[in-house]
């Protein structure tokens, strides 16, 4: 019987979730540590999301979690102080493009955070000060289209300047620094109701 290795990583903002790519500039996941052979990542964010990222040389717990029973967790760093009016409007759900065709997103839970979370700044500076105030988000969805979280804000008019996924299910970023990579013995990872309280993250 294969025995099965897992990992929880705090993906850094400018790195692809890939092990192989064939452009030859990009900086890979795979490269930010000694990974075994089938190491594959669960739910993937693009280049310029950051935060909380699971890999596995398990299938099927990758198939378990990218299910629709698992809850992904994102706090977004908005341009501009957003309304009232947006946040509901992004809790009933927003039309956004998919491959050029139209899409109404589902309700999700969406609220306002009412200070700075707090993270490192990013690689990349976000933008000056003087382009006007921003604000923060979490925003929890139960599905994950491409860059999803982007263009629903950006629907609502407040696009994201920043994007880190703090949770999956009841497993949470937590203090994992960017580029951090823990190695845990398993996933064990509850859907919505089998966890009433999201701030409790299980022992793995």
């Amino acid at each position: 019987m294969t025995e099965h290795r897992h990992f929880i990583h705090h993906k850094p903002f400018g790195y692809l979730c890939q092990f192989v790519c064939e452009l030859p500039k990009k900086k890979l996941v795979g490269n930010l540590y000694n990974f075994p052979e089938g190491t594959m990542a669960i739910g993937r964010l693009d280049e310029q999301s950051e935060g909380l990222l699971l890999l596995t040389t398990d299938g099927q717990v990758s198939e378990h979690v990218r299910s629709r029973k698992i809850e992904k967790e994102y706090y977004a760093q908005l341009d501009g102080l957003i309304t009232d009016e947006a946040v509901e409007q992004l809790k009933q759900g927003v039309e956004i493009g998919i491959r050029e065709v139209k899409y109404q997103t589902m309700p999700c839970k969406v609220f306002r955070l009412e200070n700075d979370p707090g993270f490192a700044p990013r690689t990349r500076k976000i933008r000056d000060d003087r382009h006007g105030p921003t604000s923060w988000v979490s925003i929890t969805l139960t599905e994950g289209k491409y860059r999803q979280v982007r263009k629903m804000t950006a629907a609502a008019g407040f696009p994201t300047l920043r994007l880190i996924r703090i949770r999956i299910g009841n497993i949470l970023l937590g203090d994992l620094k960017a580029g951090e990579v823990k190695e845990v013995d398993r996933f064990v990872i509850a859907a919505e109701d089998e966890f009433p309280d999201r701030g409790v993250a299980i022992e793995l």
